[in-house]
C-alpha cells in the first residue's frame, strides 16, 4: 500500500458521464464540455488542491442493443455527444505543471503505432505527466464503428490487448536506446543510428517494422491504468497495470479484488506493490449531516432513472438487452462481467437482478456527510487496501470545487493526501522513478533490438 492516498478527478468530455440527469441542475456546466476554458479552469482548480491527476473516460460507441432505438442516449446526453480526450489533454498540458493527465483509449480504435506516437508526443509536451487507461471495449456499436461485425468475445478482447500492448512496449521501450538522441551541433550528429532500431513485430493482428519516430519521452511508457475486474481483466492488470480503477460496491469486495490481483502480479514476476488501486467514489458534502442529507435528496430529484438504466444495460452475446428482472445467474454476456461478479459478492441474501446493478450507481459508491464523516469513510476504504480515490462528480465544476475546498484540507490534516507536489514525472510522483520497473514485461524490450557487436576472430 502506498504511503498516502492518490486523488484523481474522474471525468469525461461529454455532458452525462456517470450521474445521469444532473446536467439539468442550474449550477451544472458539464453541458459546456466543448468549451476548453471549462476544462482549463477545472484542471487549475485540481492542481491548486494537489490532485494527482485528471482521468478522462471515453467510449467508441453507444451502449446497449446496437439494433434497437438509441433515442434514450441522445435525449439524456449519455456520452453522446462526446469528444476525444487525447486532443483536450494537449491543451491542459500547457496550463498545468504537476497534474497528471490520464486518457482512455480502446485497443481497437487506433493502430498501435499511431497511438504510441500520440502518447509519446503528449508525454513530451507535458514533461512526463501522461497516463493511459487500457480498455478493450464493451459496446457492439463501438466495434461496428470501426468496421467490425460485432463486439469481440470477452477473452478474445484481452488476447487482442496483449498483442496491442506488446507492440507499443516495443516502440516505447526498445526502439531507441538511452543516449540515442545526441543533438551535437559541432559534431553534426543529431542522433546515433547505432542506437535506434526497427522492431520487426509480426503478430496475429499487427505487423510493425519501426523504428519509432518520436525520441524517448520523459516516462518512455506512460503510466498505465487499467479497469478490468473480470478474471481475464484482473490477469491482464496483474501483468501490465500500475494503477487499477475499481468500482467495488463495498470495501470488503475491494479488498478481495486487490488481494487477488496482487497475488496474480506476484505470480507474473512482479511485486505486489507494483500496482496501486483507485476506488471510484461520489461525494455529497455538507457542513452538517442534515445539510448533506438534504443535498443528496436534491441530487436524487434530478437523477434520471432512464439514464442509469441505459448506461448499465446488460446485453447477451447477440447484443440484446436483458430485462431488469433477469436474475444474474441467467445472464450470458461479453460485457460487464466484473460488475456482475461484484454484485454476486455484495448481494448475498437473495438472487440479484439486472435492476440491482442499475441501482448500484446511486447507492453503494456514494458517500454523504460532513468533511470529517467523508474522511472517516475514505479511511475505511483505505484500510481495505485502496491506494487512491477516483472522485466522481455530480456537476462540473462544483463537485470538484466543493471537494477541494472542504474535504481535501481534512484529508491533508490527517496526513492522507499530499500537501505539495513532488518534482518530476507522474510515475516519479507515484512510484519514485521516471521509468517502468524492471519487473514490468515492457522492460524486457530495453536493448532487445540492438544488433550484436561483431567479435574478432
Amino acid at each position: 500500500m502506498a504511503d498516502r492516498l492518490f486523488l484523481n478527478a474522474f471525468v469525461m468530455n461529454t455532458t452525462s458521464h456517470i450521474h445521469h440527469g444532473q446536467w439539468r441542475r442550474p449550477d451544472a456546466r458539464q453541458q459546456d464540455f466543448n468549451d476548453v476554458r471549462l476544462w482549463i479552469d477545472l484542471a487549475e482548480t485540481l492542481e491548486r488542491a494537489k490532485f494527482d491527476s485528471i482521468f478522462f473516460a471515453d467510449v467508441s460507441g453507444l451502449y446497449g442493443d446496437s439494433d434497437a432505438d438509441y433515442s434514450v442516449y441522445v435525449r439524456e446526453g449519455l456520452q453522446i455527444p462526446s469528444n476525444d480526450p487525447t486532443v483536450l489533454v494537449s491543451a491542459l498540458a500547457t496550463h498545468t505543471e504537476h497534474l497528471g493527465l490520464a486518457i482512455t483509449s480502446n485497443v481497437f480504435q487506433q493502430h498501435p503505432t499511431n497511438f504510441a506516437r500520440q502518447l509519446a508526443t503528449l508525454d513530451h509536451l507535458s514533461k512526463g505527466r501522461v497516463a493511459w487507461n487500457i480498455v478493450t471495449g464493451t459496446q457492439d456499436n463501438g466495434y461496428r464503428n470501426f468496421g467490425y461485425r460485432a463486439l469481440a468475445e470477452h477473452d478474445e478482447r484481452y488476447r487482442w490487448a496483449d498483442e496491442y500492448v506488446d507492440v507499443v512496449y516495443k516502440l516505447w521501450e526498445g526502439s531507441w536506446d538511452e543516449g540515442a538522441l545526441v543533438q551535437d551541433k559541432e559534431g553534426s550528429l543529431h542522433a546515433d543510428p547505432a542506437k535506434i532500431h526497427k522492431i520487426h513485430h509480426v503478430g496475429e493482428r499487427y505487423a510493425v517494422e519501426g523504428p519509432f519516430l518520436p525520441s524517448p519521452s520523459p516516462q518512455r511508457t506512460p503510466l498505465l491504468f487499467q479497469a478490468g475486474s473480470s478474471g481475464p481483466g484482473r490477469r491482464f492488470a496483474a501483468r501490465n497495470a500500475e494503477a487499477v480503477f475499481l468500482v467495488a460496491p463495498t470495501p470488503d469486495v475491494a479488498r478481495q479484488q486487490i488481494e487477488e490481483t496482487r497475488a496474480l502480479a506476484v505470480a507474473a514476476g512482479r511485486d505486489a506493490d507494483d500496482i496501486t488501486f483507485h476506488q471510484g467514489l461520489s461525494f455529497v458534502v455538507g457542513d452538517t449531516e442534515e445539510e448533506a442529507t438534504a443535498k443528496f435528496a436534491e441530487y436524487r430529484r434530478y437523477a434520471s432513472s432512464d439514464g442509469y438504466a441505459a448506461h448499465m444495460a446488460i446485453v447477451d452475446p447477440d447484443g440484446r438487452v436483458y430485462p431488469e428482472d433477469t436474475p444474474i445467474s441467467a445472464i450470458e454476456t461479453n460485457t460487464a462481467r466484473g460488475f456482475l461478479e461484484h454484485l454476486r459478492r455484495h448481494v448475498t441474501d437473495r438472487e440479484p437482478t439486472v435492476g440491482d446493478l442499475q441501482l448500484q450507481r446511486l447507492k453503494d459508491t456514494v458517500v454523504v456527510g460532513t468533511p470529517d464523516r467523508i474522511a472517516d469513510e475514505i479511511e475505511w476504504w483505505r484500510a481495505a487496501g485502496i491506494d487512491g480515490v477516483n472522485v466522481i462528480n455530480w456537476v462540473i465544476p462544483g463537485s470538484f470545487e466543493e471537494f477541494a475546498e472542504k474535504v481535501v484540507p481534512v484529508l491533508q490534516e490527517r496526513g492522507l493526501v499530499q500537501t505539495e507536489y513532488a518534482p518530476g514525472t507522474l510515475r516519479r510522483k507515484l512510484f519514485g522513478d521516471d521509468r517502468l520497473s524492471s519487473r514490468h514485461p515492457a522492460a524486457a524490450y530495453r536493448g532487445a533490438f540492438a544488433e550484436p557487436v561483431p567479435t574478432g576472430t
